[in-house]
């Protein structure tokens, strides 16, 4: 395990050295937050009480958006490119072959992005926020444990997403379609646009079932204490349950891909 610790160190470290990257993706976040508050306060001035949230809950969920929108990938795991390029390349093959699991590794890759995002791009616009606008925020530092404990499964289960993404291209001669799906479905279902409690009906039934709810509406429903109790415990499973069932299925992948390599390559 020592060798996946420092992989996250190292994807930590990579990530901390695009300084200005990092002060560029705070502003977008924060401006981006601005636009998005003024939108949900007029929305909430017509509709109090939608969705379940009061209008300082609604206006902190649209900063845990944007303190999540890259730490949990939203748009995006950071990683797929990558890889996808190297499946192109053929340099996956050295890889493979490498005495390292390949899923673990873009984990630790992951991890050590996810938890630099966090600190670096999701703080400063959450804090700006809370400063700027009359936010619900947790009155108990075990609120604020649990948030994080539920961030962390929500990283693990937009890897494991992404990383399916990214082994498509094992099959396909360009990934691009897929990955604008699941940037598309990231986008919709997670809760990025609209709490997911807001969508009518059978919608909001079956996108508050799907993977993405993990990535920001559950930690969302935590921080707003939304979830405590028997109803954290059922949080915390449904993420770890998907992140379980699509960790599985890139295995699953991976091993399917190794195989075609090998085949390939012989």
């Amino acid at each position: 395990m020592r060798l996946y610790a420092a992989v996250a160190a190292g994807g930590f470290r990579r990530h901390a050295t695009y300084r200005v990257a990092t002060a560029a993706g705070v502003f977008t976040n924060t401006v981006f937050g601005f636009i998005l508050a003024y939108t949900y306060i007029a929305l909430w001035d017509e509709r109090p009480g939608l969705g379940g949230y009061d209008m300082a809950e609604a206006l902190a969920y649209v900063w845990i958006g944007q303190a999540l929108l890259a730490t949990c990938g939203l748009m995006g795991g950071g990683f797929e490119d990558e890889l996808m390029e190297r499946i192109r390349t053929g340099d996956i093959a050295v890889d493979l072959y490498r005495p390292a699991d390949l899923q673990l590794w873009w984990l630790s890759v992951a991890v050590g992005r996810s938890a630099f995002l966090l600190l670096g791009r999701g703080i400063v616009p959450m804090a700006i926020g809370a400063s700027a606008f009359d936010v619900a925020l947790p009155g108990s530092a075990l609120t604020w444990l649990a948030f994080l404990v539920s961030v962390a499964l929500g990283v693990l289960v937009s890897f494991a997403v992404w990383f399916l993404v990214a082994l498509s291209a094992f099959w396909l001669m360009d990934g691009a379609g897929v990955v604008q799906v699941a940037w598309l479905s990231g986008t919709f279902f997670s809760g990025m646009l609209l709490p997911l409690t807001v969508f009518p009906g059978a919608l909001g039934e079956v996108a508050r079932m799907l993977p993405w709810s993990s990535m920001l509406q559950v930690p969302a429903d935590v921080f707003l204490e939304k979830r405590t109790g028997w109803g954290l415990v059922e949080a915390y499973a449904f993420q770890g349950g998907w992140a379980l069932l699509l960790l599985l299925a890139g295995r699953a992948l991976q091993a399917a891909a190794t195989r075609r390599v090998v085949v390939q390559g012989g």
